[in-house]
């Protein structure tokens, strides 16, 4: 009788144990933004130079509406693009009329921020590095608190126009704009 009470047990604890798995993995999509070319979107600030053209030459913040405001050439669209995408736009409005052979490059100056929330001591929003990981993002936020799961994270990004939520290890990396969640853990 003993031995069929700790059977019993011991299936029934695995399958309370396979109910908490309440996350499904990210899509392929959510890891392979990670190879793609940095994409602008609103709150990073790039740095425009233009060759032997000071009054041009400044760091210019990519507004709400996703579009970077220059002298000369006015609004440029930046949301969703690369600084290739954006120094190619920029080159080609100032050839329009206003510079002959412009010489224009475009480099991402400051990130736009990452948030982390939940389990940490200090959540909030945060300035980006690139390299980061989900580990360094709750380090930055004061580390776990007493209760939080310290294996995985749930990170919300954007990925194709599309919101995404995975949960992922901690030593996963952490892109602009990301929303790092840390769970409580359960026992």
């Amino acid at each position: 009788m003993v031995r069929s009470g700790c059977v019993w047990a011991i299936g029934f604890a695995a399958l309370a144990l396979a109910g908490c798995q309440t996350s499904q993995p990210p899509s392929p999509a959510f890891h392979a933004v990670l190879n793609q070319p940095y994409r602008l979107d609103a709150g990073d600030r790039v740095r425009v130079t233009v060759f032997e053209q000071e009054s041009l030459t400044n760091t210019y913040a990519v507004d709400k509406a996703g579009y970077l405001a220059l002298p000369l050439v006015g609004s440029v669209p930046a949301r969703g693009r690369t600084t290739n995408d954006v120094q190619h736009a920029i080159t080609t409005a100032l050839a329009n009329g206003y510079l002959r052979n412009p010489d224009v490059s475009v480099q991402v100056e400051q990130y736009r921020p990452f948030f982390v929330m939940g389990e940490v001591t200090t959540g909030g929003q945060y300035s980006y590095v690139p390299g980061m990981t989900a580990q360094n993002a709750v380090a930055i936020a004061g580390g776990f608190s007493p209760r939080a799961d310290h294996r995985t994270v749930d990170i919300t990004r954007q990925v194709n126009g599309q919101i995404v939520t995975g949960r992922v290890l901690v030593s996963d990396p952490v892109l602009p704009g990301d929303t790092v969640a840390v769970r409580e853990r359960l026992f």
